[in-house]
């Protein structure tokens, strides 16, 4: 650990409601959970945040969703891509909101933190669809989506530290990737809990860096692949964290080749586009 116990006492008191979940998209994702929900009731939910709504609309008219038709109003767009995929574009509009920050240095690492967990977010669902894994895609999206806001959620917690002068520390680059090497799984898990996240996007919070898992996971095995090669992609700037060795075990699992990890890193380069 390269940072001081002063500053893990301070983060470890940070209050676990800092901004890093928008409440509709976390309403939202709360909300599917249970499978009778309706769809007027998504609709409704969406329309409580007139910003967020905006973004919805304007990602499901995007070239990666139209389709054949525009969708006019948010109804339109959740009649049209079904719950769970406008709870994706909901929750993915939201955190690109908050992946800012007056601080410069702290700006950049939200800065490539996002274009990691937005690349992560589309090559998850990618690798889900070509590895015959299309039931999962939703959930793919959402875990690869998801899977570092421990680091999101340190990051606010740093700032305002910084900004109380509780403590005097050096808030820069390698103070930042050593607290998260030693805390973004286990304060992702905790921040997950608290906001009553559903479990499998918990489990994929706590596991997507262990030595090992649990190949009846095709989820977890799925961002743990993702996760892997967004270092081969430039996608991943701040590794720090050590990877195991190779994705081996993952490739093997979803029996993906060649032809899959191709379309895999074309999907996520979009972001740089």
């Amino acid at each position: 650990m390269g940072f001081s116990l002063d500053l893990r006492y301070q983060i470890c008191l940070q209050p676990i409601e800092l901004p890093v979940f928008n409440p509709v998209a976390l309403e939202l994702l709360q909300l599917l959970a249970d499978p009778t929900v309706e769809i007027d009731h998504v609709t409704e939910i969406i329309q409580k945040d007139q910003g967020l709504a905006i973004q919805v609309l304007r990602m499901a008219n995007s070239s990666a969703y139209v389709g054949r038709a525009r969708s006019e109003t948010i109804k339109d767009a959740v009649n049209r891509l079904g719950g769970k995929q406008i709870t994706s574009l909901a929750m993915a509009a939201s955190q690109a909101a908050l992946h800012a920050s007056e601080n410069p240095v702290v700006n950049e690492v939200m800065r490539h933190l996002w274009l990691h967990s937005h690349a992560c977010a589309l090559g998850c669902r990618s690798l889900a669809i070509s590895s015959g894994h299309r039931a999962l895609a939703d959930q793919a999206y959402l875990a690869g989506l998801l899977h570092d806001i421990g680091k999101l959620y340190l990051l606010k917690a740093m700032e305002r530290i910084s900004l109380s002068r509780e403590i005097s520390f050096e808030l820069d680059l390698e103070t930042l990737l050593d607290v998260f090497s030693d805390m973004h799984v286990e304060q992702g898990v905790r921040i997950m809990n608290h906001w009553d996240i559903p479990p499998l996007y918990c489990a994929i919070a706590a596991h997507h860096h262990a030595e090992s898992f649990d190949p009846a996971d095709t989820l977890l095995a799925i961002v743990r692949l993702v996760n892997f090669n967004s270092m081969q992609y430039n996608l991943n700037l701040y590794p720090r964290l050590v990877q195991p060795p190779d994705a081996l075990p993952e490739i093997s699992l979803l029996r993906v080749g060649d032809p899959e990890l191709a379309k895999l890193e074309t999907d996520m380069q979009v972001v740089c586009a």
